[in-house]
């Protein structure tokens, strides 16, 4: 089933209409009806009762998503909430690691009793816990000192502002959200290629997977970098697009107009 973004779109968030103040678009745009005048919808084509939003000549009419680009759209944002919650998840571990920094030897002395507590009941159903790779993980962390813990706090805070600041940039399609994304996933992705030749699991493979499609993804099609016409082509593109918006919804091409 073909998902129809525009109408989608227009049910969640309304039409958006415009006035154009060239008198042959203007007339296709709009309509009369017995409830009041009627204008084509510049996102689903469809016509909606009312005022129009806005008015001025066709080549500043608002740019639209619709189509492609509105799914361009939803990909971005889904990759945005994708960034925005890891980033979240990210200062947690932080704070986590902050506290444990300032409370390590406490922390020791519960975890050692707990372990006391614990290892008669593993023993019973044949689990080693002093050979556990889990335990002996966390107890080499108890050796780790105060400013090394602190180092990592602040790394793992830096790292998570930077997934914020994507997440927020790529929400609202901002072209240098999307040169920071690139950017900051790529030079991430040797050091998951090495964790996955380490240890291999599917949400490690599943990430790299992801990671590696958003890269190639919005750097072709956002003409990062020189691709496919670079900035001057993404520019071009936008510009013709905002002129087209009101032609393609009064149902003309840009071959009649200037025929």
């Amino acid at each position: 089933m073909k998902i129809d973004w525009d109408r989608r779109t227009c049910a969640r968030r309304g039409h958006i209409t415009y006035l154009p103040t060239e008198e042959h678009l203007r007339q296709n745009l709009r309509a009369d009806t017995a409830l009041g005048e009627a204008w084509r919808c510049l996102r689903c084509g469809d016509f909606a009762l009312g005022e129009p939003h806005g008015t001025g000549p066709a080549a500043d009419a608002p740019l639209v998503p619709r189509g492609k680009v509105l799914r361009d759209l939803f990909i971005l944002r889904f990759l945005a909430v994708e960034r925005a919650v890891r980033g979240v998840f990210i200062v947690l571990a932080a704070v986590g690691v902050w506290q444990f920094s300032n409370r390590k030897d406490a922390v020791r002395r519960f975890f050692d009793e707990y372990i006391a507590v614990l290892r008669p009941v593993a023993r019973h159903f044949h689990y080693d816990l002093d050979h556990s790779p889990v335990v002996g993980t966390i107890q080499k962390t108890f050796g780790y000192r105060h400013s090394t813990l602190v180092l990592v706090a602040v790394a793992l805070l830096v790292y998570a502002v930077i997934e914020i600041v994507e997440g927020v940039g790529l929400w609202y399609a901002k072209r240098w959200a999307e040169y920071l994304t690139v950017v900051a996933t790529a030079a991430f992705l040797p050091l998951e290629i090495y964790e996955l030749t380490e240890k291999v699991s599917w949400l490690k493979i599943a990430t790299l997977v992801i990671n590696i499609l958003a890269v190639l993804y919005i750097a072709l099609a956002k003409r990062l970098f020189g691709l496919r016409g670079g900035r001057a082509a993404f520019d071009a593109e936008r510009h013709s697009a905002s002129l087209l918006e009101v032609e393609t919804s009064a149902g003309l091409s840009t071959t009649t107009h200037n025929a």
